[in-house]
Order: structure tokens, then sequence, then C-alpha cells
């Protein structure tokens, strides 16, 4: 027999359904007033590129949380440096960054160079030469600025409106780097020989190296060295060959020992190869660099740089070892992952924490060279897992058939709820109708506060919810049946029956979420929008189920057309199979709690 308490509490369902109703109409509201009206839609649906990097280091605590977060933030500094809105760089797991670029012009310029982020360093050049054919060669996503480019060598200067020089005193560090880059200058130039097709007056003069006849006509030009490679590198830097793919890695083994890097001509498309000395200022020292056009010298776009205080140390340190150096080792090379991506001259010591690169730069080139130095060095070393691109067109399909699937889906479910359980079923419908709005609306809301995208992969999860949804329906509507099928009334019925299958509802429900918990915790890339988008609906239908479903059954089962067993009411005593049948459910219902109280 019902407790007096839970009658009480059956007796007015009015309350539950006003709360969800309020639920829904103030996430309506807020979806208006912010203007958020369609949700987020992943690079599979909406179309661009998505970025998996996967951290790696020598050092295994090195890949921390602290080190993951300083990761992500610069990527994230990096990505929207180059203009691109609503880019989403995102920590997956204990290693991986997903970076999500939406379609547009500069989707595919961000996923090139965001790979290319892991280390920056200045390293002094000991020696160039021209590696490979210009017929051959491709444009180098990393060579924002041409260090060879006829007429415009990049050269490094102070800075005219230089700040207070840096008055920390050197550090055993910096003074370690200094030791090691002249030790490698003098090494370097002791050994010196005059090398045809370079003249070092002439490259000291104009600040760049003059590449030889041969590499100009599209021949190789490897043989024409300009400078001096130190013993032990020379074997390497004869046999690199800039204009294959396959050699242009990252050959840098240690900041303290020297390494051979290429870099290409954007203009020419001419490959150089360098030999580089020990790295001079890592790049981490770089506190700031930003483009800027120079209208008062007529430099035209240059990049500024600011070095912090051990960086300004250092950088002075080096810039004037390389000032007493001729050609090309008067250089310092700017190397990103292994890529020379610029290689100005020096002409005097660079102090006071700041300097100035001048060359005939773009504005393009002088950006993306800035973007480099600002954005560049990560406490950690990335690798790229994965690159996925899509179309617009392609994600606008996809979306359609996921949108397609789901539809057929719900309305096979409602073909089944009809038919099989009459008006129960309508309710059913109506329930599923409002657990969809409630998905929707949650989902365009989590957009702007969360970050949510709606992907292919979270449809599938919606979809599979329908099913899920549709499971509670049955736990009730049947338990419902089997206490009518016992004979008793059918408020008692819907009270017990209510009472039986929400804790069957409550545990089917709790897997789920339990599962798809445990797949976003442990999942990277789209599976995560699965697992979310299963754990939400999970959530949704619960609140559908006791704050909707349950009480409007209450309220309607004290109409006549329910309590007599209406045919079509789907509690009808002969279809259900109920053998007490000496007066209608409605009846027996209808004397009240104590012919209830009787039937108990």
């Amino acid at each position: 027999m019902a407790s007096p308490k839970s009658r009480r509490r059956d007796g007015k369902p009015g309350r539950a359904l006003g709360l969800i109703l309020v639920i829904a109409v103030a996430m309506a509201a807020v979806m208006f007033g912010t203007g958020h009206k369609t949700p987020r839609l992943g690079i599979d649906l909406a179309g661009g590129t998505s970025v998996t990097l996967t951290a790696t280091s020598k050092d295994p605590k090195a890949v921390n949380a602290s080190n993951m977060a300083i990761a992500t933030n610069i990527i994230n500094e990096r990505v929207n440096a180059f203009g691109v809105s609503e880019a989403q760089v995102q920590t997956q797991g204990n290693n991986t960054i997903v970076v999500s670029i939406p379609r547009g012009e500069n989707n595919q310029n961000a996923a090139d160079q965001i790979g290319k982020t892991a280390r920056l360093y200045f390293r002094p050049v000991l020696a160039e030469a021209a590696s490979g054919t210009a017929a051959t060669a491709s444009p180098s996503p990393t060579a924002s600025s041409s260090p060879k480019a006829a007429g415009s060598s990049p050269s490094a200067n102070a800075s005219a409106t230089a700040t207070t020089a840096a008055t920390a005193s050197a550090t055993a560090s910096s003074t370690a780097q200094g030791d090691a880059v002249n030790k490698a200058l003098e090494a370097a130039s002791a050994s010196a020989k005059p090398t045809a097709g370079a003249s070092g007056s002439a490259a000291a003069a104009s600040g760049a190296a003059s590449a030889p006849a041969s590499a100009a006509a599209g021949a190789p030009a490897s043989s024409a060295v300009s400078g001096t490679v130190p013993a032990g590198l020379d074997t390497a830097f004869s046999k690199l060959d800039c204009s294959k793919s396959a050699q242009r890695v990252d050959h840098q083994t240690s900041p303290t020992a020297n390494a051979i890097a290429c870099s290409q001509d954007p203009t020419s498309g001419v490959w150089y190869k360098y030999a580089l000395g020990p790295v001079a200022v890592d790049g981490k020292d770089v506190s700031k660099a930003a483009a800027t056009y120079d209208t008062s010298s007529g430099n035209g776009w240059m990049v500024v740089l600011s070095f912090n205080s051990h960086g300004s140390k250092a950088f002075a340190t080096t810039t004037g070892n390389l000032a007493k150096q001729t050609t090309p080792q008067n250089e310092f090379a700017i190397v990103l992952d292994g890529q020379v991506v610029s290689s100005p001259y020096v002409s005097s010591a660079i102090t006071g924490g700041q300097a100035q690169i001048t060359g005939s730069f773009t504005q393009s080139d002088a950006q993306n060279l800035a973007d480099v130095l600002s954005f560049g060095a990560l406490p950690l070393d990335f690798t790229q897992s994965s690159v996925t691109t899509v179309s617009a067109s392609l994600g606008g399909d996809q979306l359609s058939v996921g949108l397609i699937a789901g539809g057929v889906g719900l309305l096979l479910v409602i073909i089944y709820l009809l038919f099989y359980y009459r008006m129960l079923g309508v309710i059913a419908v109506g329930s599923l109708l409002l657990t969809a709005i409630l998905n929707y609306e949650a989902m365009v809301l989590l957009g702007p506060l969360m970050g949510f995208t709606l992907s292919l992969p979270g449809i599938a999860g919606a979809i599979i919810a329908i099913g899920i949804t549709a499971d509670s329906f049955v736990v009730f509507f049947e338990r419902l049946r089997d206490e009518l099928r016992e004979g008793k009334g059918l408020r008692r019925a819907v009270h017990d029956g209510w009472h039986r299958a929400r804790h069957t509802i409550l545990t089917s429900d709790f897997v789920t979420f339990l599962a798809a918990a445990v797949i976003y915790t442990v999942s990277i890339g789209d599976v995560k929008g699965f697992a979310f988008t299963l754990g939400l609906t999970t959530i949704i239908d619960v609140l559908a189920v006791f704050l909707f479903t349950k009480p409007v059954v209450s309220l309607v089962s004290s109409r006549r057309f329910f309590l007599d067993g209406h045919p079509w009411s789907g509690v009808d005593p002969r279809r259900l199979g109920v053998r007490k049948t000496r007066s209608p459910l409605g009846r027996r219902a209808s004397r009240g709690a104590s012919t209830d109280a009787k039937e108990a």
C-alpha cells in the first residue's frame, strides 16, 4: 500500500512539469539574448583543419601538466596571431594537444606553422652554400624571409628606440655560451681559405654571401662554400642536399654542439645549407617580437626584437663576437625546428635588450618572422600525430547525412512507440521532443561557455541517446503494465510501477554515463566529442523522465479515457491480459484510496 507521503508527492506533478518547462524556456531566452542560436560545428562538419600534436621529451618528467599548459597557451597565441577566428587549442590526455582551425584563408598556413613550434635557437653561421636546384625546389612554409634573395639580405642592428640596457650581470650560462661561440668562430676563421664564388669584402659590405652562378642556373652548387665547415661536420655538410625533403629534418643533436640546417629562398626557389655553431641565444629569451613599418630610415617592414635580461646579455656577447668576423661568419641564423628562418648579418655589438631585423620584407614575411620569434619556443618537443583537412562542402554533406540518420532513427522510434503504446506512446513522443529541445539548447550554450563543438561523432552520440531515452520509457511503461496485470488500479499501478522502474532507469543511465566518462577521459580527438555528447544526453534523459514523463503519466491517469481502459489508451485490460475484469480499471481506481488499500 502506498504511503500517504508518497501519495502527496504523486499528487502534485505540476511542480515537476513547471520546473522542466522553466529550465527549457530560460535556456531558450539565454540563446536568443546572447545571439547564439546554432551550435558550433566541428572541423568535420564545418570544414577546416585539425592538427594533433603529441609531446615528446627525453626526460619523461618534463611532460607534465605545467609544461603542457604553457605549450597550449603559446600555441593558442600563435594560432591567433594568424588572424584565425574561433580556432581552438585544447589539451587532451597527458601529452596531446589538438588544434582545430575553422575553414578560412589562413587555416593551411596556420596548420603548417603550429607544427613548427618546438625549438627556436639563435646560432652563429660558420659556413653556407647553395644546395640543390631552383627548378626542383618547392616553397618552404618555414622560410618567412629569404636570407639570400638579391637585395633582401636581412641585417640586425641596434634599435634606435632601445630601452635602458639590462643591468643584470652576465650569468655563468651566458658566459659559457659566449665562449662556445667565440671558440667556434675562431676555429672556423683559423682554417678559412678563399672560396671561389664568394668575395669576402663584397659579402661583408652587402651583408650577404653571393650565390654561385650555377645555383641561379638551376644546377647543383653545393661545391661553392662560403666560410669554413668545422672539422667533424664536413662530411655531413657535404652530403646534405636540401632540395630533397627527406633530408630537410632537424639535424640539431645538442644546443652545445655544431649543427647543419637548410633554408630556401622563396623568390628563386634555391635551397641553401648551413654549418652552424653552438646555440648562442635560446628562443625562450625572446620576450617580444613585432613587425613594424619603418618610414624614417626607408627600411620598410622590419622585425623588432626584445629580450629578457638573460637574453640581452647573451645576445650582446654573441653579436659582439659576430661583428668581428667576415661574411658569412658575421651572420646569426634564426633556427626553428632545424630550419633556418632567417640569417641576418651583424655590423656591431647590439646592446640594450632590443634589436631590429631589416631587409626587403613584405608585410606577410615580417609578420610571419615576428610570430615565429614571439611564439616559437615551447617547453616541449611536439610531433604531428595527425593532420586532417576537410573542405566546407564535404563537411556540409556529412552534416546533412548525420541529420538524416538522426531523423530516420527518431522517426522509427516514434512509429514503434505509437504502435505499441498508443496514447502512452504520445506522451513518450512528447518527452522525446522535449529531450531534443533541451539537448539542442545545451549544445548551443556550451559552445561559447566552454568551447563545445558538435562533430560527426557527437551526432552519433546524440543518435544513440534516442535509443537510451526510448529505453527509459519502455522500462517505465512495462512496469506500469505489469502492475495492471496484477489487478491493481491505474493510479496505484502508476505509483508502484514508477517506484520499481526508476531504480532500473537510474542504473541503466548511470552505466551509460560512466562509460561515456571513461571514454572521454582516456580518448583523444573526435572520440571525445562522441563521449561528451553521449554523457550530456544521458543526463538530460534523466531530467526528462523524472520531470516530464512521470508527472504527465500521473496527470493523465486520473482522466476517464485512461481510467476506463480505452482500447487506444495503451492500458486496455483486454490487450494486457488482465484476468480480474469484474469492473473496468476506472471504476476500481475511482473509488479512491480506500479501494486501492483493499486491493493491496
